[in-house]
């Protein structure tokens, strides 16, 4: 019995790779195709041909305090892009329907700031949360930043089903990647999030620097967390921003990751989200192939993404069913 046909066995029975067994699979000398294939046969074995999506509203841009060196809402950095304050509750209904009519299950409301928004934003937001709840067709998710379990549960209430916010790395590289927001605190969000009843959305993105071994420790760390939703993205270098002549990561390189995160977390929705479409280029379609079982449909925070319908034809074309 092959390596590849092993992990796949113990992954649909329930058993979970170490640390170890995680960090083996992302050498070169594990062929890319081989891994691949293991990662789809996991993907298939939960999932069937099912494919979700999930789109976002950027309703709150820019002038965000913290230093993420990767993001060009920072207003540490001189990057060019659109700042505005939260939007009012008729724009922001406005922009969900438009959004859910493009065929995405779930929207997601997007604020910038380290933390969630208070007062009359909050509570605009909680408005608009149970109207959008009375649609029935479309769910509504939730990436403000840090919040406490108590707003969660305000959240939760009003209607939103899921909360993001990413670690974005291990703990070790962490310090690479931001300064004034701590890891022990984006941690403590996601806690709040499922302590509060709301299913969780968390990921990272790669191709800041760091190792395969701060990826394999990002995997374990989320599966430790319980996290139901796990979106990767890569680095889009963003002019203004610390990594604006960054290099970005290779196709195979990409994909490598896409199959070590299925493989590591086997019945979880891993989702591709930002800079795919930069960094996989003509090899987009190969990261269902790799594991994933879903992406997000149109526009990002700060940059386009693919016209909806694109990604729709391509999970046709692949015999995979949008839900």
């Amino acid at each position: 019995m092959t390596r590849t046909k092993e992990i796949v066995e113990r992954a649909t029975k329930g058993e979970l790779l170490s640390r170890e067994e995680g960090l083996a699979l992302c050498s070169d000398r594990v062929d890319l195709l081989s891994l691949m294939g293991a990662a789809n046969r996991v993907r298939e074995h939960f999932f069937g041909r099912n494919v979700s999506f999930c789109s976002i509203i950027n309703a709150k841009s820019g002038r965000c305090p913290g230093d993420c060196v990767f993001c060009a809402q920072s207003a540490r950095h001189s990057s060019q892009v659109k700042v505005y304050p939260m939007m009012g509750k008729g724009e922001l209904l406005d922009s969900i329907q438009r959004t859910a009519r493009e065929g995405a299950s779930h929207v997601g409301i997007v604020t910038s700031g380290v933390k969630a928004p208070q007062g009359e934003e909050f509570e605009t937001l909680l408005e608009c949360v149970r109207e959008v709840a009375q649609w029935e067709s479309v769910k509504i998710c939730c990436s403000m930043g840090q919040i406490t379990e108590g707003d969660a549960r305000r959240l939760k209430e009003a209607g939103v089903v899921r909360y993001h916010h990413n670690l974005e790395s291990s703990l070790a590289f962490y310090g690479n990647i931001s300064r004034t927001i701590r890891y022990a605190d984006k941690l403590a969000t996601v806690r709040a999030a499922k302590k509060a009843g709301l299913e969780t959305c968390c990921g990272g993105i790669f191709g800041l620097g760091e190792s395969w071994e701060d990826r394999v420790e990002l995997a374990v760390t989320i599966r430790e967390l319980g996290v139901d939703s796990v979106p990767l993205n890569f680095l889009r270098p963003v002019e203004g921003t610390p990594l604006e002549k960054a290099t970005p990561l290779s196709p195979r390189e990409a994909l490598r990751i896409v199959a070590l995160f299925r493989l590591m977390l086997p019945d979880k929705t891993i989702k591709v989200c930002g800079g795919r479409e930069y960094v996989l280029r003509d090899m987009q379609s190969w990261m269902y192939h790799a594991g994933a079982n879903g992406a997000i449909l149109g526009n990002y925070l700060t940059t386009t993404g693919r016209p909806p319908q694109e990604d729709l034809q391509m999970v046709a074309d692949l015999g995979l069913e949008a839900v």
